[in-house]
C-alpha cells in the first residue's frame, strides 16, 4: 500500500476507504473551528481535489466507459459519451460471457433448476439490443452477492440481509434525487440502521445511465479559505467547488454543513437538490467523562451511504447504485474526524487533555485516538443510533469466514483494509492471511467517479 494515509467511512471499513492525496494539510492549518461564518469567502472556482491522482491514466472495467471518458456537452457540464448511436454488435462477444458466468451461478447457489431456458433468453436479449435485463431476483442475488464478495469489507456477515429497492425505472434527476432521500430515510428508521441499495437504470449500448457525483450521499462540505485553510471537511473541496458552480449558495459556514445531491439523469446535466432535513439523521458527538468535549460541536451522520461505486452483475454496470450498512466506529473517530487531511482534531483533543505534544513518544496522538474513538460509540449508543466497534466487527468476520467456508465458498479479503486503523493487533483479523481473488458480482469504483466526486469534471 501506498505511503500516503487511508480513510474510511463506510459500513464496517470499507465502503469509503481509498489513498489520500494531500487534502487539506499542504492548504493551511486545521478547519475552520475558530473562524466563524465561511460563507463569504468560500471559493467558487477551481482548487478540485485529486484523491490520487492518475484518473487519466486509468481505464474503467465498464464496456463502454472508456469511449465516453472526458467528452462533454458544448453547453457545459454532461455526461461523458460518443458523439452518436453505438453499434450494440462489438459489446455481445464481452457481455456474454459475464451473462452466462452469472446466470449459471444464480440458478446454482439458489437451486433454481436448468438454466438453459434463462440463458436462451438473455442470449436473444442481447443479440437484439446489445445488452439485457435482469429479473427483480437476479438484481436481489446480485447485489447481495457484490456485498459477499467485497475484499475490502470486514462487516459482510450481515450479507444476505441487504435490502434491495429496483428503481430502475427512474431516469429523471429530480426523481432520482427524491429516491435518494426515501433511501436514506428507509436506511435510518430512527437509529436502527439496515442495509439498503437502491438500483436505479444501467448503463445501455445506446445511452448512459444515471449518476450521482457525491461520494456518499451525505458529504458535508469544504469551503476554502482566502488564506488557504479549509472550513469544514477538505476532502469535499473540489464537490463544494462544483456544487457552487451549478448554483448551490452554501450552508451556513460551519465545519458540518450537508452538501446537495448532484444528481444527472439519464441524457441530462448535473442538478443540485437540497437533502430535506428529515433524510439525514446525525449524531452530536460528546465523551462520557469531560463535559467540554460538547463544546467541541462536532457531529457526524448516521447512515454511510455510498454512491459512487458501480454495482456490476453479469457484465450489467449499474453506475448509480447507492448502498449503506452502518458504522464501524473507527471510520468516524480514527479516519473521518482525526486523519490530517481531513477534519485533523487530535491536536486540538490532545491540548485540551493537557496531554504533552512536544514528542511523539509520549504517545499523545494515540491517547487522544482512544478519547475520540470513545466519544463516537458512547454518542451513537446514548442517541440510539446503530454503531458497532472494531473488536465486535473483527469477531464477526471470522464468523463470517467460518460460515463461508462450510459452504464451501472461499473468501477473498485484503488484510490492509480488513485490520481496523487502530489497535490492529489487538484484533483476530490482524493475526491471520487472507485470500486476494477478486470475484464478480462486485462494487467497483471506477476513476470516473472519483474525478466526479472531487471535482475534476468541472469546465
Amino acid at each position: 500500500m501506498p505511503d500516503t494515509p487511508q480513510r474510511t467511512d463506510g459500513p464496517a471499513g470499507w465502503l469509503d476507504r481509498a489513498e489520500a492525496g494531500d487534502g487539506g494539510a499542504a492548504r493551511g492549518e486545521g478547519t475552520g473551528w475558530d473562524t466563524g461564518a465561511a460563507r463569504g469567502g468560500v471559493a467558487s472556482g477551481d482548487g478540485a481535489v485529486a484523491w490520487g491522482g492518475g484518473f487519466q491514466e486509468l481505464h474503467d472495467r465498464c464496456p463502454e466507459a472508456t469511449a465516453r471518458r472526458h467528452a462533454s456537452a458544448a453547453a457545459g457540464i454532461g455526461h461523458p459519451r460518443t458523439p452518436g448511436p453505438r453499434d450494440p454488435a462489438p459489446r455481445t462477444p464481452e457481455l456474454w460471457p459475464a451473462a452466462s458466468d452469472f446466470i449459471r451461478s444464480h440458478h446454482a447457489e439458489e437451486r433454481l433448476g436448468d438454466p438453459a431456458p434463462r440463458l436462451a433468453e438473455a442470449c436473444a436479449e442481447i443479440a437484439e439490443t446489445g445488452t439485457y435485463r435482469h429479473t427483480e431476483r437476479e438484481l436481489t442475488f446480485g447485489a447481495r452477492v457484490a456485498w459477499r464478495n467485497a475484499n475490502r469489507c470486514i462487516g459482510r456477515l450481515y450479507w444476505n440481509s441487504l435490502h434491495v429497492r429496483d428503481r430502475r425505472h427512474l431516469t429523471a434527476a429530480e426523481d432520482i434525487a427524491a429516491a435518494c432521500a426515501d433511501h436514506l430515510r428507509g436506511a435510518s428508521q430512527g437509529g436502527r440502521i439496515r442495509p439498503l441499495i437502491t438500483v436505479f437504470a444501467p448503463d445501455a449500448p445506446d445511452r448512459p445511465g444515471p449518476r450521482i457525483w457525491n461520494e456518499q450521499l451525505i458529504r458535508y462540505a469544504g469551503y476554502v479559505q482566502r488564506d488557504g485553510r479549509v472550513v469544514g471537511d477538505p476532502r469535499n473541496e473540489g464537490l463544494t467547488a462544483l456544487a457552487r458552480r451549478l448554483g448551490w449558495r452554501g450552508g451556513d459556514g460551519t465545519p458540518f454543513d450537508v452538501l446537495p445531491l448532484i444528481v444527472q439523469g439519464t441524457d441530462d446535466k448535473p442538478r443540485c437538490f437540497d437533502l430535506p432535513p428529515d433524510a439525514v439523521l446525525e449524531v452530536p458527538i460528546e465523551h462520557e467523562d469531560h463535559d467540554w468535549w460538547a463544546g467541541l460541536r462536532l457531529r457526524w451522520h448516521a447512515v454511510p451511504a455510498l454512491s459512487t461505486m458501480c454495482l456490476e452483475i453479469g457484465g450489467i454496470c449499474y453506475q448509480a447504485a447507492p448502498f449503506n450498512g452502518w458504522y464501524m466506529g473507527t471510520e468516524i473517530g480514527a479516519r473521518n474526524l482525526a486523519d490530517t487531511d481531513r477534519y485533523d482534531l487530535l491536536p486540538r483533543i490532545a491540548e485540551r487533555l493537557g496531554l504533552d505534544t512536544t514528542s511523539d513518544r509520549s504517545l499523545w496522538k494515540d491517547r487522544a485516538l482512544v478519547e475520540l474513538n470513545r466519544a463516537v460509540l458512547y454518542s451513537f449508543d446514548r442517541a440510539g443510533v446503530t454503531v458497532t466497534d472494531h473488536h465486535t466487527e473483527s469477531r464477526r468476520f471470522l464468523t463470517h469466514l467460518d460460515r463461508e467456508e462450510r459452504k464451501g465458498r472461499t473468501v477473498g479479503a485484503d488484510w490492509s483494509w480488513i485490520v481496523p486503523p487502530i489497535s490492529g493487533s489487538a484484533t483476530p483479523v490482524f493475526h491471520r492471511t487472507y485470500d486476494t481473488t477478486e470475484r464478480t458480482p462486485a462494487y467497483v469504483q471506477h476513476p470516473e467517479a472519483l474525478a466526479r466526486a472531487s471535482g475534476d469534471f468541472l469546465v
